[in-house]
């Protein structure tokens, strides 16, 4: 504690050198912590349920699938002898509206041992059983579990919210529980609000229900291992039924080829204490790439501190000479500058942790988008709390140790003698002009990292798309609660256009099944027939349906032929637009017009023949970083089993789509008042495409400048240092004539051979990192010259202006006055 103690007042002498390192460090430490925590959440947690190491996940080898049917969940849960228990699930969002607008919750479908399996018992209520997962609703009908926070939220926390009715997607379930308030689902990145048994999924889907489809993938399925079950043990047992399993859950409609593989395709488990993510998948490489990225950031903070206490080492040079003469020890000097290290280093960390907090859920708010909410747990746990005392220590020991070392070394007569002036070696001048070559090779690497991801996000942010993404407005209506037959849904649907059309300040409107970059595909092989034998493309085609001026509404050139009118319906010839990808793949590149093309025959469908009768210009389909794929466009109103929910893009006639809503909305629930309506902006769905490049373009390029501030900072102050030190020698030049000219290229001289150093060991070292980020980049070369060029001139640029100030104070010195003083 005496050590503790004299640090402080030590630190309170120098008030502005510690406030800067202390701040410094609280950056550095801070945003280390803010993406260790993120890291740890997304990573590392394990989930908060009974036993977590226990749990296993069914995934598939061969495509890495982790969905699966119905009939497949239900083989499996029906096989007691795998594990001690399963559970399945299908996160999702549920509608609470009653009709119009709607207001979605996030939900999950679970099954009957859900809770029961994974160890989380209500806080108030119950969980349901496997009485509740009977099709239609158990003995208490169709009931539900809420979470803590949804309970908090929509009935602020009352005590007999159990037993109160809750209308999702217009069907009334009971709450009969109310979960944890540290239970989050199993989804990691995912929260739930209302949970509800998988049997109860007829009641809202009707007859499109999938509880008995083979072709429907849209279940996660996990098992708790045996006490002493070890995964090996496991995935035996489920070898051992593979065939029996595969073999009653063939889906009827597929092809042979495809059959035989579903066969042969093994199931295999995976450790899943830390859950399932999408997110996890998704985000691992770009945040494992940003928490490199603050560890350089805190290195260069460590560097520049390192500097300042080098330069504050020498001026005390008198006062630990003293000490040193009165028979302090050198060891008990060192020990005391280590401690006031540890005190800034631990300032920093108290400081930063504060910041990590908030940065940390900045971080969440940008990942998330309008129809996914992320969320992570950001609890400062043990793992969080030692990783930032572990930072604190390592930042102590790397910017203090050798400069505690160096300070001790001081000769006592020495400076005694000249009381402390002049005493500090050429040694300790290399080890400063040393970590300012540090600071900026590290700071070059930085920059080229922002200056690459920065470009990758304004390339995406500018691209062509091929449709016009400011003047549209999407409302996504769903129609499947009103339990309506296959003809009077499309029919509905096609008056829900033309009433769309109709609204003032819409110029065009159109249905379809895929919007652009919403991340949805559709599409199957293709067979093209030209009087020859069938040829089965390699490689098949991405399709969407679409109704006349889906086109005109999206602004998509028409090259050739025509567009959907009202007379492609069923029972109209079968025809298709295709756009060039399509001609490049299938065609050579030569207009595709009067092609005939099919979908394969399944055996439960045969498909008819299409007339190529449109040719349009390439437009973005999933994802804007994704070449334009082959793309079919078939009539909306042709297909055989028209959708119980659509996109309904509208086109604003004034540019200006979010005008739209309140208009389109009366004249939609106009039409009918029980459709289901979402209303966004194409504008902010391909916004939201582009969320992870916008994430990491804006860290990397805040931390690049950071660290850019941070070297010019070093840089700067080594320079002061170095001419004060030399204060002695600069005058003598002066007084025996050289120029102040002359004295600035000395100084500067010197600080470009600093950076000059520093840019080529950065350049050398981002030449070595920047293949780890190719994945990470689109439509630039990992080594791209014009990045590292501008980077070089960046920092060349500060470096000379960080020299500037100190060498036109040295031009200033009087040659008389050094002389006197001397």
């Amino acid at each position: 504690m005496h050590e503790i103690r004299n640090a402080l007042r030590a630190l309170q002498a120098a008030p502005v050198v510690s406030a800067v390192a202390i701040l410094s460090l609280a950056l550095g430490i801070g945003a280390n912590t803010a993406m260790f925590s993120i890291l740890d959440s997304l990573l590392l947690r394990s989930l908060p349920v009974k036993d977590p190491r226990r749990l296993v996940m069914v995934g598939q080898l061969a495509n890495g699938r982790t969905s699966w049917t119905n009939p497949i969940w239900e083989a499996i849960r029906d096989r007691p002898e795998l594990f001690e228990g399963a559970v399945a699930w299908s996160s999702t969002r549920f509608n609470l509206a009653q009709g119009g607008p709607t207001e979605f919750v996030d939900g999950v479908w679970a099954s009957g041992r859900y809770f029961e399996v994974l160890g989380v018992p209500a806080i108030l209520g119950r969980t349901w059983t496997t009485d509740d997962d009977r099709r239609g609703g158990g003995p208490d009908g169709a009931v539900a579990v809420i979470s803590y926070a949804f309970w908090q939220r929509r009935f602020a926390g009352a005590s007999d919210v159990i037993g109160r009715p809750l209308v999702i997607e217009r069907v009334p379930f009971t709450i009969v529980g109310v979960t944890p308030p540290g239970f989050f689902g199993v989804d990691v990145g995912r929260t739930f609000d209302v949970a509800i048994p998988l049997g109860t999924e007829p009641l809202i889907r009707g007859k499109e229900s999938s509880l008995d489809r083979r072709s429907h993938w849209w279940l996660n399925v996990m098992g708790r291992l045996r006490a002493g079950q070890s995964l090996e043990s496991a995935q035996t047992a489920l070898g051992g039924v593979q065939p029996q399993l595969r073999d009653a859950t063939m889906p009827q409609d597929w092809r042979e080829d495809d059959k035989q593989n579903y066969l042969k395709e093994p199931l295999v488990l995976d450790a899943a204490a830390t859950g399932s993510s999408g997110l996890r998948t998704r985000y691992q490489r770009p945040l494992t790439t940003l928490m490199v990225v603050v560890g350089l950031v805190l290195l260069i903070a460590c560097a520049n501190i390192a500097n300042l206490l080098l330069a504050r080492a020498t001026a005390r040079r008198h006062e630990l000479s003293v000490r040193l003469a009165l028979g302090a020890s050198r060891a008990r000097l060192a020990r005391q500058l280590l401690s006031e290290s540890l005190v800034l280093s631990g300032l920093g960390a108290i400081l930063g942790l504060l910041f990590a907090r908030w940065f940390s859920s900045l971080l969440v708010r940008q990942l998330s988008t309008a129809t996914n909410n992320v969320h992570l747990e950001m609890a400062l746990d043990w793992r969080v709390l030692g990783f930032t005392a572990g930072v604190a220590i390592a930042t102590a020991v790397i910017f203090g140790t050798v400069p505690a070392l160096r300070a001790t070394r001081v000769d006592p007569h020495d400076a005694m003698k000249t009381q402390g002036r002049g005493i500090a070696g050429q040694h300790r001048f290399a080890l400063g002009n040393l970590l300012v070559v540090v600071q900026v090779a590290l700071s070059m690497v930085l920059l080229v990292g922002a200056g690459l991801f920065v470009r990758t996000f304004t390339s995406l942010a500018n691209l062509s798309l091929g449709f016009d993404r400011q003047a549209i407005l999407v409302a996504s209506v769903n129609i499947q609660p009103l339990q309506l037959e296959p003809d009077m849904r499309a029919d509905l649907l096609v008056r829900l256009r033309e009433a769309a059309a109709a609204t003032p300040g819409v110029a065009s409107a159109a249905l379809s099944v895929v919007t652009p970059v919403s991340g949805n595909t559709w599409g199957y092989r293709l067979e093209l027939l030209d009087g020859k034998p069938i040829e089965i493309a390699d490689k098949g085609v991405y399709v969407n349906l679409v109704s006349p001026e889906w086109f005109k509404t999206y602004g998509t050139k028409m090259l050739a032929g025509r567009d959907f009118t009202a007379a492609d319906k069923r029972g109209a010839p079968a025809v298709a637009i295709v756009n060039e990808a399509f001609a490049r793949k299938f065609t050579g590149g030569a207009n595709p017009m009067g092609r005939r093309v099919r979908e394969p025959a399944r055996p439960s469908s045969p498909n008819p023949e299409r007339e190529i009768v449109g040719y349009v210009a390439d437009a973005v389909y999933r994802s804007v970083r994704e070449p334009v794929p082959a793309t079919m466009y078939l009539p909306f109103e042709q297909n055989p089993t028209p959708p119980s929910s659509a996109s309904l893009s509208v086109r604003s006639a004034s540019g200006a789509p979010a005008l739209l809503t309140k208009g389109l909305a009366a004249a939609l629930t106009g039409v009918n008042g029980g459709v289901a309506i979402t209303f966004r902006p194409i504008a902010d769905q391909v916004d939201a495409a582009l969320t992870q490049e916008r994430l990491v373009a804006m860290l990397s390029g805040f931390f690049g400048i950071l660290a850019l501030l941070l070297a010019a900072l070093g840089l700067y102050g080594v320079t002061s240092y170095a001419v004060s030190r030399r204060r002695s020698e600069i005058g003598l030049r002066m007084a025996l004539g050289a120029a102040p000219s002359g004295v600035v290229r000395m100084v500067l001289g010197r600080v470009a051979l600093l950076v000059g150093l520093g840019i080529l060991a950065g350049l050398v070292t981002s030449l070595w990192a920047a293949t780890f980020v190719t994945p990470l980049l689109y439509g630039l070369a990992p080594r791209d010259p014009l990045t590292m060029t501008v980077a070089a001139l960046m920092l060349g640029s500060i470096g000379a202006l960080a020299g500037w100030v100190p060498a036109m104070r040295a031009a200033r010195i009087d040659p008389a006055r050094v002389l006197r003083d001397g």
